[in-house]
């Protein structure tokens, strides 16, 4: 998979997770890479420095149209456990797991979700979230460990296995 496919990928995780509707994050993943493409037609595609520049200005435009969407109206909340993850078939351990992952997720607010998504989900570094949020290394830094302890806390009320 080539670097631009893996990053639609990703982006569409991003916004299926803060739009949870897969219709409209499909529409707007697609709408953040033609405004990448029409906006910086010569960002130079072909070097692994193409990482560096487009990857945050890629995660701003998403997250703007993001937001955007959020000023219209909304169709009903959907659920986190909806989210399928590309692979193979759970196990039932697997399937209680992410039941509860998601319940956890759902009692974190927005930026804590975010930040968890586009840094473990996503895989982006420190550096480029940085960049997307507009903020410090440090507060990156700072703010995705209180959102891991905090994610900690709740996966801790959760009773996961059963008897």
């Amino acid at each position: 998979m080539d670097w631009l496919e893996e990053q639609y990928d990703k982006i569409y995780r991003y916004c299926y997770f803060r739009l949870h509707d897969r219709e409209r994050a499909e529409d707007i993943t697609q709408e953040a890479f033609l405004r990448l493409f029409e906006r910086y037609p010569d960002i130079g595609w072909g070097g692994s420095g193409k990482e560096n520049v487009a990857l945050p200005i890629l995660y701003t435009i998403a997250r703007n149209l993001c937001m955007d969407e959020f000023r219209k109206p909304r169709p009903e909340y959907r659920d986190w456990e909806e989210f399928e993850i590309p692979g193979n078939s759970d196990t039932e351990e697997q399937l209680v797991l992410k039941q509860a992952v998601g319940a956890a997720l759902t009692r974190l607010c927005p930026g804590e979700r975010e930040i968890l998504l586009l840094r473990y989900v996503n895989e982006l570094s420190v550096g480029t979230i940085a960049k997307v949020l507009g903020m410090s290394r440090f507060s990156v830094y700072r703010r995705t460990m209180q959102a891991k302890r905090r994610l900690q806390e709740e996966l801790g009320k959760e009773d996961i296995h059963e008897g």
